[in-house]
């Protein structure tokens, strides 16, 4: 095809997809179907041209753009890494970590379990080897669930509903055509029947090459994004290389899965991009993907469907036998993890509850598409391949299909509609009787007070008003005349909103660039956390869901084992000092809440459950505000630097802002605005620098700050510093067992403790010592400790202690003062023959 006849196919092919949309819109049928059978139409018109006696009549160039020279390897690499890096791109990473097992069961579980039953399902009615049988099962068993998320999103189905099957849209073709490759060898080889051991062999090396591929190349390429942070053009050029590249080295060079290279280096950009680049130019890097993506899955559907009368011109009866066998085993595979293993997972509260209406829906909506077509399509030009293997693959694989298109595609909404998943709730529909009341109240106000402004005749406006008031009745009475909504609900209901509302301050302070990126978007995923639990659970969930922002994760826990035992600081550096900045960022927001209560909320559900709301709200003020605390008491001075950055960010950030309205308004030319601006972006790239948390710093602040050290010499404390030993505890933790032999003395530098000790409890707190009771009594502890609150203990050896003690005549009288409160007298005269004795012996 000559550049002539490519610039018109695809000036073409863009006037189809920019008509497709509105069309499928007006139809009501999924864009990807409308496509399709363009496509197919468009193919089965130029198939029957070049075949006819008009062939030789027709202009050359028109019979060039009709012989529509399609190869695989342009769905294979120019294509597909678009679409699917795109789709990594865009999925919420954090969240599908915290379903990764409903997801990889969706995606991974079901492409196996889909080509081992299609393709079993297939070998006694077929001449075909197994491995053909099990080949076909691999190219079939990829969906495309684009129609059913965007009817799911529509219906205002679960968010975390959509986001699984969202995931599986991601993995399911890396899974999928990591499996085509996997067989398509044996079948080139002429191997009918691959043994178990050749199939560990080869296949672990596909996904575990496909991974480390895309990951470094996905580093690499961030990295040097970063070093020219004021070109997003450039950027975004970059980003474009990197699934093409990815691609061609794990296929070409490595022999990896190409496809989940791609997948894995886009969710990498997805995870560091936000934290590496501005805001200004993430958000333009993702809408040039948003384009490009569009274009791609376009393009990939509706080439691909023009090849569809080419693949099924040699249909026969037994063809369509098979396809019927294949439809039947696809329902049943699909079947098996939807109505077996999810109820199953759902049980071990592994996955979200999916309730049976949805899983019918998604069962029938796991229409096959474009990327089937295109495997299709690459077995059939492979030399490689038998004829025999070529012609029923492709008969069979376009005919599926074709079935899941035209069948199961025009009759999704139909069966939704029949599943009553497209209307309303009882609640909701309540509900939206009354936000419609409070609606139409507001615009009455604002409609009166922009009609007094505009000055227009009073007749006109008495004749409008009379006709709004009519409608304001009824939607008063039908919002009395509803069914009743329980406090309960109203309450659930108002927290969905706080939250929502929360989201939103996030998305408004991130914008006005008062949060950074990299911890937006950690933010954004505990908010849609919050929102997910509370419409499960109500007030309890959401005060959990609250509580688990605040936590520590098992992350932590590995920066604190890294930490205490081979002493790597970075890690949990970095954690504490992300806690600390998202802390501050969330003490904000929540205090911006209570004005959206008061004007939104209240009017809509009243003020006892805005009453209730309220007091929820403060209740997690007080939990943040108690965590902010704990960290300033155990890091001063790298509280104090935060919060200074944090109010140089923001009077930078409202500096611009009066330069935006001075220019706005005419006051100050371009040239000037320009210079303003200049000055204050390289301000903020000296502000957005945060300070460096130094845990061995922090230690010597904390040393210097603790009073029983107050009497020692600098020189003192610093190797008193360095003597000392951080661990961090959580919640729970026993610190000290009864029995156990003393060696150490814990120092508190933030949290709190509870001693029990026959039957009485106690608790310590922040600047206390506990532990050397029973090791200056050289007796086994009578005393359990645990900790009450996250905690930051400092940790000292015996020997160091004693010698410490024979300098501080404060630490002494401390421990005296100690012993005497637990009821021990120690002979502290002589600390190399310490001796305890017990009261009235």
């Amino acid at each position: 095809m000559d550049i002539i006849t490519l610039v018109a196919a695809l000036a073409v092919l863009f006037i189809i997809i920019g008509i497709s949309e509105p069309l499928s819109e007006r139809a009501r049928l999924p864009f990807t179907v409308i496509l399709a059978v363009i496509g197919a139409v468009l193919g089965g018109v130029a198939l029957y041209l070049l075949s006819s006696d008009l062939n030789e009549a027709l202009n050359p160039t028109v019979r060039r753009l009709l012989e529509q020279p399609i190869r695989a390897n342009v769905f294979l690499y120019v294509l597909l890494p678009t679409l699917l890096f795109q789709v990594a791109l865009m999925v919420n990473a954090r969240r599908m970590l915290d379903d990764w097992v409903p997801i990889l069961v969706m995606a991974v579980m079901a492409v196996i379990v889909a080509t081992v039953v299609i393709g079993y399902a297939l070998k006694p009615f077929t001449t075909l080897p197994l491995v053909a049988c099990l080949l076909i099962g691999a190219i079939v068993s990829t969906t495309d669930p684009s129609a059913v998320v965007s009817i799911f999103r529509n219906i205002a189905a679960p968010q975390r509903l959509t986001r699984i099957v969202e995931g599986e849209s991601l993995l399911n073709d890396a899974a999928a055509i990591a499996l085509f490759g996997f067989f398509i060898t044996f079948v080139m080889l002429g191997v009918p029947d691959p043994t178990l051991q050749e199939a560990l062999v080869a296949f672990p090396w596909l996904i575990a090459g496909g991974v480390l591929i895309g990951w470094v190349f996905a580093r690499v390429t961030v990295s040097l994004m970063t070093l020219i942070p004021t070109f997003p053009r450039a950027q975004v050029s970059i980003s474009v290389a990197l699934p093409y590249l990815t691609y061609i080295v794990a296929e070409q060079i490595a022999s990896a899965s190409g496809v989940i290279a791609v997948v894995v280096s886009g969710l990498t950009l997805n995870l560091l991009g936000p934290g590496r680049l501005t805001p200004a130019s993430y958000n333009y890097l993702r809408e040039v993907w948003d384009v490009l993506a569009y274009w791609a899955g376009a393009l990939i559907f509706i080439l691909a469907a023009l090849l569809i009368p080419r693949l099924m011109v040699d249909v026969r009866l037994n063809d369509i036998f098979l396809i019927g066998v294949i439809v039947v085993a696809a329902f049943f595979a699909r079947a098996v993890i939807l109505f077996g293993m999810l109820p199953v997972l759902s049980a071990l509260k592994l996955s979200p509850r999916v309730d049976r209406p949805y899983r019918v829906a998604i069962l029938w909506g796991g229409l096959r598409g474009a990327v089937t077509l295109a495997l299709a399509l690459a077995v059939t030009e492979s030399a490689l391949v038998p004829p025999a293997i070529k012609r029923e693959l492709g008969i069979l694989a376009t005919g599926f299909t074709l079935f899941t298109l035209l069948i199961q595609g025009t009759t999704l909404r139909w069966v939704i509609g029949k599943l009553g998943l497209d209307r309303l709730p009882a609640l909701d529909t309540a509900l939206s009787n009354q936000v419609i009341a409070v609606a139409l109240q507001n615009v009455r106000e604002e409609v009166a007070e922009t009609t007094r402004d505009y000055r227009l005749p009073k007749e006109v406006i008495r004749s409008e008003a009379k006709r709004f008031a009519e409608r304001l009745d009824i939607a008063v009475d039908m919002a009395e005349n509803a069914q009743a909504i329980p406090d309960r609900d109203r309450i659930t209901l108002g927290l969905v909103a706080l939250a929502g509302r929360e989201r939103d301050l996030i998305i408004e302070n991130f914008r006005q660039q008062l949060f950074s990126a990299r911890l937006v978007e950690q933010m954004l995923t505990d908010v849609d956390r919050l929102i997910e639990r509370t419409r499960q659970g109500g007030r309890y969930e959401y005060r959990a869901a609250g509580r688990i922002a605040l936590g520590y994760g098992a992350w932590y826990r590995i920066a604190v084992w890294l930490h205490s035992r081979l002493n790597w600081s970075w890690l949990l550096e970095n954690m504490t000092a992300d806690r600390f900045e998202i802390l501050l960022n969330q003490r904000l927001v929540l205090g911006q809440l209570h004005g959206f209560l008061d004007n939104k909320i209240r009017r809509i559900h009243g003020r006892r459950v805005a009453d209730l709301l309220h007091e929820l709200l403060r209740r997690r003020e007080e939990e943040t505000e108690n965590a902010i605390e704990g960290l300033r008491l155990q890091y001063p001075g790298y509280a104090e630097e935060m919060e200074r950055r944090f109010i140089r960010r923001t009077s930078l950030r409202l500096e611009e802002r009066e330069y935006e309205i001075l220019f706005g308004d005419g006051l100050i030319s371009r040239e000037l605005y320009t210079t303003l601006r200049n000055r204050a972006d390289a301000a903020r790239s000296t502000v957005e620098a945060r300070p460096h948390l130094d845990f061995a710093l922090q230690k010597d602040a904390f040393v210097r700050s603790f009073p029983l050290f107050q009497d020692m010499s600098d020189e003192q404390r610093r190797k008193l510093a360095r003597a000392l030993t951080t661990r961090y505890v959580e919640p729970g933790s026993i610190l000290i067992r009864k029995g156990e032999v003393a060696n150490c003395v814990f120092f508190i530098a933030s949290g709190a403790v509870e001693v029990e000790r026959k039957g009485q409890k106690a608790r310590l707190g922040r600047g206390e010592f506990f532990g050397h009771i029973g090791m200056l009594a050289r007796e086994p502890r009578s005393a359990m400790v645990s900790a009450i609150s996250h905690s930051t203990l400092l940790t000292l050896d015996e020997q160091r202690f004693r010698r410490m003690l024979t300098r501080n005549k404060t630490l002494l009288q401390a421990v005296a003062d100690s012993a005497a409160k637990r009821g021990v007298e120690l002979d502290l005269r002589v600390f190399g023959t310490t001796r305890a004795k017990k009261n009235g012996s």
